[in-house]
């Protein structure tokens, strides 16, 4: 099985409310040294056999990701071998 990764993140022109939100709690914890948080959301997509980065890309393209406001990036992640005992 392969993983292909989607990272969606709001594209930087766009208010991110729920970053903004973040940012302003983190005084409340004592950090005062971060100058703006971003929150975005990750999926993982399984194939069987080899991964399928233009199918992936299609994917995000047309249901994981609004092109409108949304930037997306894609990526193998190789999964460790399980040893079986």
């Amino acid at each position: 099985m392969a993983r292909v990764v989607v990272d969606v993140m709001l594209k930087p022109e766009i208010l991110d409310p729920q970053g903004q939100a973040v940012a302003n709690a983190l005084p409340r914890l004592g950090v005062v040294d971060v100058a703006s948080v971003r929150i975005g959301k990750r999926i993982e997509i399984e194939f069987e056999g080899a991964a399928d980065l233009e199918r992936a890309r299609e994917i995000a393209d047309k249901l994981l990701a609004n092109p409108v406001i949304e930037d997306f990036t894609m990526r193998i992640e190789e999964r460790p071998e399980v040893e079986e005992q």
